[in-house]
């Protein structure tokens, strides 16, 4: 029986690394990408197929495809991890900044689904989604990144459909609460549009507060990776999977409480309730 595949976007650490190494432990071949050369290197030296990617990159993502259809024929799974999250004021980061969350989070899952899609339909293989509960929990100052999740959800209940009549399997994760570099990575985000011209200045420690709670008790990486992996192994696989800390309660407090005190509650945990 021939070697299982993976290919999974973005592995320099957090969910991705530990998704590597779950599949590559339970006997897949693994591809898994990355852009920093030190990175690279550390994955190779791990034992996967390292590949230098940027998603965004269209002629990039034809040329792997290329090469996975040459070395391997088909694609059994195919990870749609590459992400990260823009913190700040929705208008403090205008367009632009809202473009480049959905360029990584949105657009790219379309690209790579698109270069790999003739290798996922001859190994009748599974698209995995890395959502978020950020797209059904909206919180201030995180806008542009709720937004890409929930189109993230959006694009991943289409494709479900469309990609059914060729035998390819969709599915969406959900995670809480992960360990990874996310919350660093979004305070850094959240710092660059923190600035003493802005509207929102009286407000910067809401600001801060919101970028570090992606890091609330989290729960490790490896243990999201265990369950992921074991859902991909199940004869009926979820369409939707939950997993980490705050994954199910918090969908299910968006869903109980009304809309107005939702959102009462959340402008008094970020700094939102006074007037400026």
């Amino acid at each position: 029986m021939p070697q299982p595949s993976v290919l999974i976007t973005g592995c320099s650490s957090g969910i991705g690394r530990a998704l590597a190494d779950a599949f590559k432990a339970g006997g897949y071949a693994v591809w898994a990408t990355a852009r920093k050369a030190s990175d690279l290197a550390e994955l190779q030296q791990a034992g996967f197929h390292a590949v230098a990617l940027d998603v965004n990159d269209g002629e990039a993502l034809q040329q792997l495809a290329e090469r996975l259809g040459e070395e391997i024929g088909g694609l059994d799974v195919l990870i749609n991890n590459a992400g990260y999250g823009a913190m700040g004021p929705l208008l403090d980061g205008g367009v632009d900044a809202m473009r480049q969350q959905f360029e990584t989070n949105v657009f790219s899952i379309v690209g790579v689904t698109r270069a790999f899609f003739p290798l996922l339909r001859r190994s009748r293989g599974l698209v995995v989604n890395i959502g978020s509960v950020s797209s059904v929990l909206v919180t201030p100052f995180a806008g542009a990144y709720c937004a890409s999740k929930a189109a993230v959800h959006a694009l991943s209940d289409a494709l479900r459909m469309e990609l059914a009549p060729f035998a390819i399997e969709v599915m969406e994760v959900q995670p809480g609460a992960i360990a990874s570099s996310f919350g660093a990575s979004a305070s850094q985000q959240a710092e660059a549009l923190i600035r003493e011209d802005s509207p929102w200045w009286p407000l910067r420690e809401g600001i801060r507060a919101r970028a570090r709670a992606s890091q609330d008790n989290p729960t490790p990486a490896s243990d999201f990776a265990a369950h992921l992996f074991a859902a991909v192994q199940r004869d009926k696989r979820p369409r939707l999977l939950r997993l980490g800390n705050g994954s199910r309660a918090l969908p299910l407090l968006a869903a109980l409480l009304p809309r107005a005190l939702l959102q009462r509650v959340l402008s008094k945990r970020f700094g939102l309730a006074k007037a400026l």
